[in-house]
């Protein structure tokens, strides 16, 4: 396959607001003990909802992590947003952010839901180093940051009113479905251009994982591009399967994805230690 693509390239990264463009090539990670994933290519638009499927420890998580700039790999190459991986790791964690990511992203549980977006709001605008940002008065930050929190509860579709308690509810009470959703909402308040979210279909009942891929579609359709972890991938969503040789192919758009070399989970236990330590 040739390089990425033109747009890709162009695309800096640094002003815009839209979904940041994935270009895949080639690329794979070995771990202490042996291959995490190998071989990995797709081209993903601006927007795209895309799904990394495959079974439990078959690298699904780390290449997630691997293309949100958390983790290097060690063969091929992708280009997020611009951005060169794995030489510009910094950068592409600038314009991603982590939904609910196991071992990386986990919620408070002892938290209210109140108290664990406040946290997140007071981090998010403390490292938002950004000039415009400094040279913003305390008041005009907090009315932005009041303005994101709402936006993006609205995008997750998280209703606090609706919660048993309100936001008096503690994270550990949560909905499975309720809990991504709070997961989401955390991630969207960065405004990213790539959201990742890990084990979307994990532990719900066919009409929540509807309405789970309903709220991925949405915030994909907004113009953040979407990378999810699963099963089973929705339909229309540009697939990547993992824990073995096969082809994908994008909706109508004869992209192919291809990913192989089925894993073990100490591989996968490894590569998010390496994660962490990021």
């Amino acid at each position: 396959m040739g390089g990425a693509p033109e747009e890709s390239r162009a695309d800096d990264g640094s002003q815009s607001r839209g979904g940041a463009g994935v270009h895949a090539e080639g690329l794979g990670l070995d771990g202490a003990r042996g291959e995490v994933f190998r071989d990995v290519a797709f081209d993903a638009a601006p927007g795209s909802l895309v799904a990394l499927e495959g079974p439990s420890g078959s690298g699904r998580t780390c290449l997630l992590l691997a293309l949100t700039g958390r983790m290097k790999t060690t063969a091929g190459h992708a280009v997020v947003g611009g951005h060169r991986l794995p030489a510009e790791l910094a950068a592409v964690r600038r314009i991603s952010a982590l939904g609910a990511v196991p071992g990386v992203t986990d919620l408070e549980p002892a938290l209210s839901v109140a108290e664990q977006l406040r946290e997140q709001v007071l981090l998010q605008r403390r490292f938002d180093g950004s000039l415009r940002a400094l040279l913003t008065s305390p008041s005009r930050r907090a009315a932005v940051s009041r303005t994101r929190l709402d936006a993006s509860l609205t995008a997750a579709g998280l209703d606090l009113a609706s919660l048993p308690k309100g936001p008096r509810t503690r994270v550990r009470d949560l909905e499975r479905l309720e809990s991504l959703r709070l997961s989401v909402a955390i991630g969207l308040l960065g405004e990213p251009r790539l959201l990742a979210v890990d084990d979307v279909d994990l532990k719900l009942a066919e009409d929540e994982r509807e309405q789970a891929w309903a709220l991925l579609r949405s915030v994909a359709s907004a113009g953040t591009t979407v990378l999810a972890v699963c099963s089973e991938a929705p339909e229309g969503a540009l697939v990547v399967r993992t824990g073995a040789q096969q082809d994908a192919t994008a909706a109508g758009e004869g992209r192919h994805a291809r990913e192989s070399g089925p894993t073990t989970e100490g591989d996968a236990a490894d590569a998010l230690a390496e994660a962490g330590r990021a």
